[in-house]
């Protein structure tokens, strides 16, 4: 993960996404880079529009916080209700999870 947090920084600073680069950044903080995974990663990352797949990553907040609900108790409705938007929260995780699954081809 410290790899693709390299790559990110870099792409955030406007600094080219090079193996010379991504290495420095990671020896910068202590992290020994493995030539091969950066060179992997370099690779994946030269066929992805960065800013275009942030912008496309759904944000991840959580619902308790969102919503405060107005009665103590929940009705028997809302209790009906919770698996689907469960259900519909499980679903947007993994398509999130599958949208990161593209950066690295």
């Amino acid at each position: 993960m410290e790899y693709v947090y390299a790559a990110m920084l870099l792409h955030k600073a406007g600094k080219p996404i090079d193996e010379d680069n991504v290495t420095k950044v990671l020896q910068a903080v202590g992290i020994d880079a493995d030539p091969a995974r950066v060179k992997a990663l370099v690779a994946a990352l030269s066929e992805v529009d960065i800013e275009e797949a942030i912008k496309s990553a759904p944000t991840f907040m959580p619902t308790a916080a969102a919503a405060p609900t107005a009665a103590a108790e929940p009705t028997a409705a809302t209790a009906e209700e919770k698996p689907e938007e469960e259900e519909k929260e499980e679903e947007k995780q993994e398509e999130a999870l599958e949208g990161l699954g593209a950066l690295f081809g």
